[in-house]
């Protein structure tokens, strides 16, 4: 005896999936992309919070915090400058919807 399993097609955003509104999502899934960008490089670079400090000035509990995916109480500001701290620049492209989701979408690449 076999149960059918159903399955959902993805939004492409996990927060709005669970039930985040609109403009939660958003937020919440570039904290997501920035922080993982910034966790990339860590691990890219071989950086140590020891190393990410005396390199680039990085707070190393914000390092550590990151390298173990900790996200949390980390603002989009803040990891806009933990970036720049990183030597990356950041560039914001703002164009029209092209109307298939109700929501805007961040990309980092």
């Amino acid at each position: 005896m076999s149960e059918e399993i159903k399955v959902e097609e993805s939004s492409g955003n996990v927060f709005l999936d669970i039930g985040f509104s609109e403009e939660e999502a958003e937020y919440h899934q570039l904290r997501v992309d920035l922080a993982f960008s910034i966790y990339h490089l860590l691990e890219e670079q071989k950086l140590t919070p020891a190393k990410a400090e005396a390199r680039f000035g990085l707070d190393p509990s914000d390092v550590s915090r990151l390298k173990e995916t900790d996200f949390t109480d980390f603002t989009v500001e803040r990891l806009l400058m933990i970036l720049k701290r990183l030597n990356r620049k950041v560039e914001i492209h703002i164009k029209p919807s092209d109307k298939t989701t109700n929501y805007q979408r961040v990309f980092v690449t």
